[in-house]
């Protein structure tokens, strides 16, 4: 079986970048749809359950960064091999991208599994509540190695410009977690109610089918997974090339998190209340910026064929129109936003400073949504260039040198609403900055300074 040639080099830009973005959308809403149902059916078990699960965020967090990581170096190489017409370098970068997946999360499994009860009490979890977490863990460690590898291909079947794939087996999986759930959860007929720990037997009895899944679809329709045995060289520099990028793309990935964690404990001071209306304000921005992510998904791929085809100019014109659809579809959230921004909140609660927080959040912050999603499609681009370190500096540079420090300063001035607008300039200047990063890589890289006016 031949491998799939490299599809993004030729034809109409924004019909490739349409046609894989769409059921990338698709698929990301809904393992969001999953996760908030999940959530849901957790807490009916009772606070201690959902308790557990907001102790085991961090691990899920680290554990998604290593996933994100490893799946930005595996389709930035693998796209890039392709897009050189090199298919045997494409099939041994796949399938040792997924060796070394496993081995990495084979290792953190093990480590999480010996460390739990002692990993938990600094993460400050009561001792009473350690058994419960103890339950939910040790059955998400063994699903670690399930989740990150099925990842991983599946990120090497978008690089093929095949993004209705891994975006069907993504819904699948959420739709059959969604099915396992209430049954193990709250237990049927001969099954007994498992509570949280059936929550974590159901993650993994679909993830587990979906990586067989993946594995299947990766030998018989990308033919990108081989059994052929690698020589030692040639494993250690698939590895080092998927690090290269993977390594960095997990740091920037981490970072998000770390700075969130810096700006509750800032927020932690004007009350709960505060803190429970700017993860209302979190939730949602999540949902409103899905289009970005799936866009962000999809760049890596393109730009990788096209970086090793020698088609900058396909490149720019992708990060043009990308930039284009960033700025308008940011400036129609906000419209919609402040439309809804009275009643929106509401929904997830009736207490007024909760209400109040999320509604500030709602009317400061997304004035930059359309310069965050150009952050998003930029560092991605990047990361398909093979080029991480303008990604890693961009994110270091919007959380930790912008937004962390002008927070600090502001919310003496402006409180709640001067942390908010911290978010807001940091998304507009490193934005701005991103796109302009990008164009000058191209232009360093591949064309003339008149090449590029000229598009």
């Amino acid at each position: 079986m031949e491998l799939p040639k490299a599809r993004l080099t030729e034809g109409p830009v924004g019909r490739h970048l349409v046609a894989m973005t769409v059921p990338m959308l698709f698929g990301i809403s809904t393992m969001m749809l999953q996760s908030f149902i999940d959530m849901w059916f957790i807490g009916r078990v009772g606070d201690d359950s959902l308790a557990a699960l907001s102790f085991a965020f961090p691990v899920i967090m680290v554990v998604t960064s290593l996933a994100i990581g490893l799946g930005a170096g595996t389709s930035s190489v693998v796209a890039r091999a392709i897009g050189a017409n090199d298919h045997s370098r494409a099939q041994r970068l796949a399938t040792d991208s997924l060796f070394l997946s496993f081995c990495i999360t084979v290792g953190i499994s093990l480590i999480g599994f010996f460390t739990t009860g002692s990993l938990f009490r600094l993460l400050g979890a009561p001792e009473d509540m350690i058994p419960l977490i103890r339950e939910y863990m040790n059955i998400l460690y063994f699903a670690v190695p399930f989740l990150v590898v099925s990842m991983v291909g599946m990120t090497s079947m978008r690089a093929t410009g095949d993004t209705r794939l891994p975006s069907m087996l993504m819904i699948i999986g959420s739709i059959l977690n969604l099915i396992l759930d209430p049954i193990l959860i709250f237990g049927i007929g001969p099954i007994p109610a498992m509570g949280l720990e059936g929550a974590a037997w159901a993650g993994l009895l679909s993830r587990g089918g979906i990586f067989f899944a993946v594995m299947y679809y990766l030998k018989v329709r990308s033919d990108l997974l081989t059994f052929n045995k690698p020589g030692g060289k040639e494993l250690i520099t698939s590895w080092r090339d998927v690090l290269h990028v993977g390594i960095p793309a997990a740091g920037t990935n981490a970072i998000i998190p770390i700075a969130t964690g810096v700006v509750t404990a800032m927020l932690a001071r004007y009350g709960p209340e505060a803190v429970a209306g700017f993860g209302v304000a979190s939730r949602i921005e999540s949902v409103v910026l899905v289009m970005f992510y799936a866009l962000s998904a999809v760049i890596g791929p393109f730009v990788g064929q096209n970086i090793s085809a020698g088609k900058a100019d396909r490149i720019y014109q992708a990060l043009r129109l990308c930039a284009l659809f960033c700025m308008a579809s940011g400036l129609i959230i906000m419209v919609l936003l402040a439309l809804a921004g009275d009643w929106l909140p509401s929904l997830f609660s009736d207490n007024a400073m909760v209400t109040d927080v999320t509604k500030m959040f709602l009317f400061v912050v997304p004035v930059s949504y359309g310069t965050y999603g150009m952050v998003m499609i930029m560092n991605a681009a990047f990361n398909g260039m093979g080029k991480p370190m303008p990604a890693v500096a961009i994110s270091v540079g919007r959380m930790v040198v912008i937004y962390l420090p002008l927070a600090f300063l502001l919310e003496n001035v402006f409180g709640i609403a001067g942390i908010f607008g911290a978010y807001m300039v940091a998304n507009i200047i490193t934005g701005i900055i991103s796109y302009r990063w990008a164009k000058a890589s191209l232009k360093a890289q591949h064309l003339t300074a008149t090449e590029i006016k000229a598009l």
